[in-house]
């Protein structure tokens, strides 16, 4: 399409300005010779008042030398009454061409070798008619004529290279927004659901961006509801297996007790294999292209209001800070919904009931930061669990850990860290980047550190306990 837009410009340039050059050419070189001429005819009317005062040609010879060009100029005087017929300078016209003007009585051009000849009649006192001829060579008839039409040949030239490059600035304006849908097509189609195209360019491919941006949207909400469902279903059976689970422990021994908790424990793990099965399949969401992200206050508060109802059932108290504005992330939605559920269920799973959590959202100048605290017995080896992000094995471990949350973080340039909270255990908190910078590497407890912005950590720290 680029190429053909260029071409198309090109021949339509060429052929405006043949149309318009080839005619004005044409004026440049007939202004040129009227010039040329105009000059001819003042040298002719120099001569007119001296013929009519005389005929001598002494003195008809000394004004034809005083306003003749050095191209030559001659008097034809006829022959009449008592006068014979004067000739001065030298004659190149015919003399049938001059007698023809002598009869006519008015002006004439005819062509002699090496240019042409003015011949204007004057009329003498006698009542004869003599004729000035003025000889005007091609020369002068061309004088200026090259240059002229090298300037109207470069400004030709400079147009078309000027409709090319116009062509082609508007044939990328074009060609890109296309390249990008299509591109954006194949992610797609890859099960990169955060592929997304700028909605940029002519009205037509910004109107075919905007239904792409809606049909992977309308994609991405259709498998994040699906993951909802998934993930309520679980949370659903996992109060009742609570129970049953307890219920089993108090039914003492015998066979009928021990077939009642190893169907309990089967049942959970059918359950921790339809959650992991769920997470492993889902495709990748990793969000491109310019102004795609998320809200991550907005996910936050959506999060904690699906799990505040289980962490009132288990005792637990909770709190959440940072989300009272707005704090965009260049993260897809469904990839925050996914690394905020792993952590949550983790504090639920590994941390005993009435056990107290805290989720903090940080905006800073560079980055967010976003903290997930509780009070439970921590982890005793954060680097080892950064680098299992496998599940620890136990009964309620769905493998999801950090592995989402580390894809996360690292889709941005950020990171994972896992420390001590201000609450007792554990701290993980999420370092997403929003310039795409490489973080600042430097060793401390196997984790990541990087440059925080100067009021970031200490305004969050003083907010992180718990009322």
């Amino acid at each position: 399409m680029r190429w053909a837009l260029v071409k198309v410009c090109v021949a339509v340039t060429t052929m405006v300005v043949v149309a318009f050059a080839v005619p004005l050419g044409l004026v440049i070189r007939e202004m040129a010779r009227d010039r040329a001429f105009s000059n001819a005819e003042r040298e002719a009317a120099a001569i007119a008042p001296a013929l009519s005062i005389t005929t001598d040609r002494a003195e008809l010879e000394r004004v034809v030398a005083s306003a003749a060009s050095d191209a030559g100029m001659a008097v034809h005087i006829p022959a009449g009454g008592k006068q014979r017929a004067v000739d001065i300078g030298r004659q190149r016209a015919a003399d049938k061409d001059i007698a023809t003007t002598r009869k006519l009585g008015r002006a004439s051009t005819t062509e002699v070798p090496g240019g042409s000849t003015l011949l204007q009649p004057v009329a003498l006192s006698s009542g004869e008619i003599a004729v000035v001829e003025v000889y005007v060579p091609e020369a002068e008839v061309t004088n200026g004529l090259g240059t002229a039409w090298a300037v109207l040949a470069g400004v030709g030239v400079a147009l078309i290279v000027g409709s090319v490059a116009v062509a082609d600035r508007l044939g990328v304006r074009m060609v890109q927004p296309a390249q990008r849908l299509v591109e954006s097509a194949h992610e797609l189609g890859e099960g990169k659901l955060g592929a997304r195209v700028p909605e940029e360019g002519p009205t037509e491919l910004r109107l075919a961006a905007v239904a792409f941006n809606s049909m992977a949207d309308q994609v991405v909400q259709l498998l994040a509801n699906e993951r909802e469902l998934a993930a309520d279903l679980s949370h659903r059976l996992r109060t009742p297996l609570t129970v049953l689970r307890l219920n089993a422990a108090s039914l003492g021994d015998g066979p009928a007790a021990e077939q009642t908790r190893a169907a309990v424990a089967q049942l959970e793990r059918e359950v921790d294999t339809i959650i992991r099965t769920a997470r492993d399949a889902k495709p990748q969401t990793a969000a491109v292209g310019v102004g795609v992200g998320c809200d991550a206050a907005e996910v936050v508060r959506e999060r904690m209001d699906f799990w505040s109802a289980l962490a009132e059932d288990e005792g637990r108290k909770v709190r959440v800070a940072g989300v009272d504005r707005p704090v965009r992330i260049p993260v897809a939605r469904a990839e925050l919904v996914a690394a905020l559920d792993a952590l949550l269920g983790n504090v639920f799973r590994h941390t005993a009931e009435g056990t107290a959590f805290a989720v903090d959202v940080h905006n800073g100048e560079d980055a967010v930061i976003v903290l997930v605290s509780d009070a439970g017995p921590g982890i005793a080896d954060p680097r080892a669990a950064m680098a299992r992000g496998r599940g620890s094995g136990a009964d309620g471990s769905t493998g999801l850990g950090l592995d989402i949350v580390s894809r996360l973080a690292e889709s941005t340039g950020g990171d994972v860290r896992i420390g001590r909270s201000v609450l007792g255990g554990t701290e993980v908190r999420i370092w997403i980047q929003l310039d795409g910078r490489e973080p600042e590497r430097r060793g401390h407890r196997g984790s990541v550190r990087r440059r925080r912005p100067a009021r970031s950590v200490a305004t969050f720290n003083r907010s992180r306990s718990l009322p």
